[in-house]
């Protein structure tokens, strides 16, 4: 599941919310929060913020132990 998505689940939070807050289109969240297109790193802070959680937990780990 995609990070942006869970996490909006836990904060119970829309994409509609969240669109609204980054100024962006609700269609430009659903495609990040569907893993379609990836945010611009300063975007992806901002969710960050807006969402409450350090920037790393919207990241998934690029290596496997």
């Amino acid at each position: 599941m995609n990070r942006i998505k869970e996490l909006l689940s836990v904060r119970r939070m829309s994409q509609t919310d969240l669109a609204r807050r980054l100024g962006k289109s609700f269609n430009t969240v659903n495609l990040y929060a569907a893993n379609k297109v990836q945010p611009p790193i300063p975007v992806l802070y901002r969710i960050a913020e807006i969402l409450n959680v350090d920037v790393r937990e919207l990241l998934l780990p690029n290596k496997s132990n």
